[in-house]
């Protein structure tokens, strides 16, 4: 079990490291929104597969699902928002 814990924490550590590089190296914003959304779907999901590997199913795992679930549900709301303000920002036509 401590194996597999540290392995998915070790991924969800590379992959923010990866997103941080591929974050600095995109010029559009459009783009950097997809490197938002990558690491919010793919480490958010990593690190409560650790929570659950280390508690089971208890009232802290299932809480971290929780949070997960609306970090999904708010981080696509959020990204819709900036794409429309820099899309509007840009001078883009309704």
């Amino acid at each position: 079990m401590t194996i597999a814990l540290d392995l998915l924490l070790a991924v969800a550590v590379f992959v923010a490291w990866l997103a941080v590089l591929l974050f600095l190296c995109l010029r559009s914003g459009y783009d950097r929104l997809h490197v938002n959304a990558v690491v919010n779907v793919s480490c958010g999901t990593l690190l409560v597969a650790a929570a659950f590997l280390v508690d089971g199913i208890s009232s802290r795992s299932l809480k971290c699902a929780l949070v997960l679930v609306a970090s999904l549900v708010f981080g696509a709301l959020f990204s819709h928002v900036t794409s429309r303000a820099l899309h509007l920002r840009a001078g883009g036509q309704r």
